[in-house]
Formats: structure tokens, sequence, C-alpha cells
């Protein structure tokens, strides 16, 4: 399916996405497979995990504090700032599987739980994140209509690429390579977007609340750092803390749907052919599970977004299964290879940006 055609240094880019021809609608697919999932008792809640997972995470934060007070004036304290950002991240896993409604039967006590861990441990809005993240499982990798696809720094399809100028042009040049790094940014860059939206003059749903959360999670995580630690290493606690975030919680988001089809605006798919073929499934079991948050099964949360973490690996071999018997490709690679996959992806798309055959003389004409 053809799309505007942008002009860019190299010449025209004609960028063309999936649509309903590459990939037709199939009636009663998602209907059947939803009853199977139901009747094997797949979303019902697992409290006992959740109960433990709250456990290990709470003697984390235990730990970690122990650590800081014995370390003391010490730069072995970058140490423990590691350790919160791979513990905050982790809480944010379990914000996100509270926000689908994953671990209380409850809708209102999924929802508190998901405020406070979000924005009352982690510091990020709740309601800037749901209304994105909402957006992004309507609509996985369609264009004008997923945010996870908007020109961020980065550019995920060619004609946001070919509009690139100047620092942007020079990153996107190379944006697949720099892709990890720059997520080192991203944890600073999530809790800005998030203290911009809840300032904003627009209308906010449990603003107050939300900033309250923020303000006393700065009271009790960061201040002290700044109290008992000297000002370079408390700003260095804070750096490593938040790169090692954003870095963990980046790659644990990319490789789901970076490098799968990308859909055309107006492509008419079903809800079950939408969300296998734009969704990686990271292979490796338990640890997996663990490390990614049960994000590895991708394609089962974006089928099932209410199913509890444990029961994603169960719900795997049916959505394979069903998928395999209507010819839907199900895809699935290894973590590492995923990361090559959306390095590979991510300079493709930013080759849109690149001309050889520059000059000054040309530059110059090009921007006329």
């Amino acid at each position: 399916m053809a799309a505007p055609v942008i002009e860019s240094r190299m010449g025209p880019i004609r960028q063309t996405y999936k649509g309903t021809t590459e990939f037709p609608p199939m009636a009663k697919a998602y209907t059947e497979l939803s009853q199977v999932v139901r009747e094997t008792g797949l979303l019902v809640r697992a409290r006992r995990f959740y109960a433990m997972v709250g456990t290990v995470l709470a003697l984390g934060f235990g730990g970690a504090i122990t650590g800081f007070v014995l370390l003391g004036d010490s730069w072995f304290q970058l140490l423990i700032a590691a350790a919160l950002g791979i513990l905050l991240t982790q809480v944010a896993f379990l914000a996100h599987e509270a926000a689908h409604k994953q671990i209380f039967a409850s809708g209102k006590a999924n929802d508190r739980l998901a405020l406070w861990l979000a924005a009352g441990v982690v510091g990020m809005s709740l309601s800037w994140w749901t209304s994105k993240h909402t957006r992004h499982h309507a609509n996985p990798n369609r264009v004008g209509k997923d945010p996870d696809i908007e020109i961020d720094t980065i550019s995920f399809i060619e004609v946001d690429a070919a509009k690139a100028r100047g620092l942007q042009r020079w990153i996107t040049q190379r944006q697949g390579w720099a892709f990890f790094p720059l997520l080192t940014l991203e944890g600073a860059n999530l809790h800005f977007i998030g203290l911009r939206h809840l300032l904003s003059k627009e209308p906010v749903k449990g603003r107050w609340t939300e900033l309250g959360l923020i303000a006393l999670r700065f009271a009790v995580f960061v201040a002290p750092v700044f109290v008992f630690l000297p000002l370079g290493m408390a700003f260095a606690f804070v750096g490593v803390q938040l790169a090692v975030f954003g870095l963990y919680m980046g790659a644990s988001f990319a490789p789901n749907h970076k490098g799968m089809a990308v859909i055309a605006p107006d492509a008419k798919l079903d809800f079950f052919s939408k969300q296998v073929r734009t969704s990686r499934n990271i292979t490796g079991g338990w640890w997996a599970t663990w490390l990614m948050g049960g994000l590895n099964y991708q394609i089962e949360h974006h089928l099932f977004p209410n199913m509890p973490r444990p029961h994603l690996s169960k719900a795997r071999a049916i959505v394979k299964e069903h998928s395999q018997t209507l010819n839907v490709p199900y895809v699935e690679t290894t973590l590492f290879e995923s990361y090559g996959i959306v390095i590979r992806y991510l300079n493709q798309v930013g080759l849109a940006a690149r001309d050889p055959f520059e000059c000054p003389m040309t530059s110059a004409a090009a921007r006329a």
C-alpha cells in the first residue's frame, strides 16, 4: 500500500506499509482462541505469585538501603545506584501489570496499586503512561496511531528519517548503533515527560495525587542521597540509577515490536492478525520472564493484556498452535538476536537521512 512521497536529500522516499492486501482479516480468529484460553483458566488471578514478587522486591530494597547506610561516603555507592535502577525497573513491570488489571480481581485495587508503584516508587506519571500505552495496545505499529513509533530522537519509519535535519539528522544516520547508548538517557526523559504532562494546562485526572506521590518519592528516595553523600557523588549516584533504569526499561520493551510489520493507517485488520503480526516473542523460558517482567511473551500479552505473568507461558502453546492453523507467522527469537534485528532495522530506516554525495553547494540548494 503506497503512502506519501517525502523528498529527502537522497531524493524521494516512497514509504510502503503492510495493509489489508498482505494481511487479510480473518473472521472469528480471536473469538475461538479467547474461548479456549478462558476454558483453560489462564485468566484467573495469580495472587501467590505476585505476593512472592512483592516480597522479593521488598527484600531487595531493604538490602539496597542497608548497603547505602553501611557504605557511607564511598564510590562503591554507585553499585547500590545500579541495583536500585534494576529494582525500580522491576517495580515498573509490576505497575504495568497492575495497570492491565493482572494482579487483583478488583479493577480499583489494580488502579490504586499501579498509581502507588508508578508515581510513588518509580516516580513516573501513570496517567501519561496509561494514555500512551493504551493507544499502543489498540494499534501496535500502525502509522499515525501507535505513539511508540512516533519520532522522538529516533525515527522508526523512513518518512520521519527523511525529514531529519541538523543534529537530528546526524543521530538518525547512526541511530541503529546509537539506540542502546541513548537509552541511558531514557530514564531521565520518562520522568521529565511525566512531569511536563502533569504540569500542563490540559485536564489530567488525579493530577494532584500523582504530583503528591512523586514529591513524596523525591523526599524518601532522592533527597537522602544528597543529604548523606558529597554533592558530586550524589549526582553520580542519581545519574547511574537513571541510566540503568532507562537502559533496562528500553532493552525490555524494544525487542517486542521494532522491526516487525508496520501497518498502513487505513488498513482494516482483525484483532488477532493485528496483534500477532506486529509482535515478537523472546525465548528463554523462566529466566527471560523474570528478566523482562513477562514482556518476553509479547504476543500473548497483546492478545490477553489482563493475563497474569505466570500464565503467559502456558498460553504460548495455545496461541502458537492457533497461529499455525491459520497460517499466521508466529515470531520468536532469542534476546540478543532481537537486539540485532532492532539495530539493523533502525540503521535501515536511518538510510533515508543519508546522502553520500552531499557537498556544501548541494546542501544549501536542498535547504533553499
